[in-house]
């Protein structure tokens, strides 16, 4: 502990720019480990296995994601109260745990080891809250949120090669490929935790820049949604559309692009490349912007424009104006547009405009637990009401629906944003002037 300390007050001394870049490093390379113990499966295609009349796949999908989803509903309180010295060991004992898992997926025979993907989503599923609460509340929070969230593109394509290289090169069966293929990444996640431990807390200009952050008991949670309730209501609706539609993407890539005819196993790569460049260059440019309501607003356009790019390339390709992989990159690109500033900066912001003592992980996993709930509830509506339905017609008819609804209800979530930030600033004025 006392060797911890010491490294700690001398990293203190770094310049702040250097600092910034290794938070961003460190934290997404922890996420990107994490991600080889969560989507190593969907790697397999468990061909040839159905349970009343749902593939076997599907079923370990819908049971990570349910345990997933039960995380993020505990995770609101868990996340929302969690002290700055506990997020290390919290990070190593939940992925252990799901790396545990794994291992009694390869022993224990099908169906019966569909249970073990149940276990290894729960903990999981409180892995993000942890790493980004390193990163809140600084000044220069966007452009290591850019970073971290790249792993939320790159990690799942990244992962899956490795894990189908794995079993080509090694000879490894499906059911022991995720165990190794999270092996694989103990030793670099044991380093990047290590170099987030180093990190100084937030400097007194940071708290004057974004609000102190602070851990949330049930009043002060209770608090903030009664405060913010009708555009939590819109924020949560184009998230649940994203969640859904980016989780279908994410666990039946493999099918959609054989559907497509596609069969190139770098193509997860190459693609999502591509879009972790695009997003990371429009996220990191933020940290320009220092008035938090003006990059509040443009975060906003930011989504709005990814729901369009996601429904426009759907219509083009359905049309034939453009190819599968001309499809698959530009609406992956606006889902991600969509996704990405929620889980980075949309809430950092929103807490910075309005001053509001919080922090982003409670808000955060509030959102996460209702998208999750949608996303599992949709997994289980097609499989057993339209088991025949192909994963990659059920992506494009969705990624309509989200085009249509998450523009809608992004533009609303904007007006009711910048009216309630106008009339706090009204009440402000009158305050200082009565006052006066």
């Amino acid at each position: 502990m006392q060797l911890l300390n010491s490294i700690k007050s001398r990293v203190a001394q770094w310049p702040y720019g250097l600092l910034s870049v290794m938070a961003g490093l460190s934290a997404f390379g922890a996420y990107t480990c994490m991600y080889a113990f969560r989507k190593a499966f969907a790697a397999g295609t468990f061909t040839g296995h159905q349970y009343l009349h749902v593939d076997y796949k599907a079923w370990l999908v819908i049971a990570q994601v349910l345990g997933y989803m039960l995380s993020k509903f505990y995770g609101i309180r868990f996340i929302a109260e969690v002290k700055p010295k506990s997020r290390g060991k919290s990070i190593l004992l939940l992925i252990g745990i799901s790396w545990l898992a794994l291992l009694l997926f390869a022993l224990i025979p099908a169906p019966y080891n569909i249970v073990c993907l149940f276990i290894n989503g729960f903990p999981l599923g409180m892995i993000w809250g942890l790493v980004f609460g390193y990163l809140e509340g600084r000044k220069s929070t966007e452009l290591m949120a850019a970073v971290l969230s790249i792993s939320l593109i790159f990690a799942s394509g990244f992962v899956k090669t490795v894990a189908r290289n794995i079993m080509g090169n090694w000879h490894v069966s499906e059911y022991v490929m995720p165990f190794v293929t999270g092996a694989a990444f103990v030793a670099p996640l044991l380093l990047f935790v290590f170099f987030l431990e180093v990190m100084p807390p937030p400097t007194r200009q940071d708290k004057q820049l974004r609000t102190e952050r602070i851990a949330m008991n049930s009043a002060e949670r209770r608090a903030f949604i009664s405060r913010f309730l009708p555009g939590i209501i819109l924020t949560v609706i184009v998230y649940l559309l994203l969640t859904i539609m980016r989780d279908i993407r994410d666990n039946f890539e493999v099918e959609i692009w054989h559907a497509l005819g596609v069969k190139n196993n770098g193509i997860f790569v190459s693609i999502d490349s591509v879009i972790s460049i695009a997003v990371l260059a429009g996220i990191g440019l933020l940290i320009l912007i220092r008035n938090n309501i003006k990059a509040f607003t443009v975060i906003h356009i930011f989504i709005i424009c990814g729901c369009l790019l996601a429904g426009v390339a759907t219509v083009l390709f359905n049309l034939g104006s453009v190819g599968p992989v001309w499809w698959m990159t530009m609406a992956g690109l606006g889902l991600y547009a969509g996704y990405v500033p929620y889980n980075a900066i949309f809430f950092e912001r929103m807490i910075a405009s309005f001053n509001y003592k919080s922090n982003v992980g409670f808000i955060m996993y509030v959102a996460d637990a209702i998208g999750y709930l949608g996303s599992i509830s949709v997994l289980l509506l097609k499989e057993l009401a339209n088991p025949r339905v192909s994963w990659d017609l059920f992506f494009k008819n969705g990624l309509i629906i989200l085009s249509v609804v998450g523009t809608i209800s992004g533009v609303l979530s904007l007006v009711y944003f910048l009216q309630s930030a106008r009339k706090s600033a009204d009440k402000k004025r009158q305050l200082t002037l009565f006052t006066a």
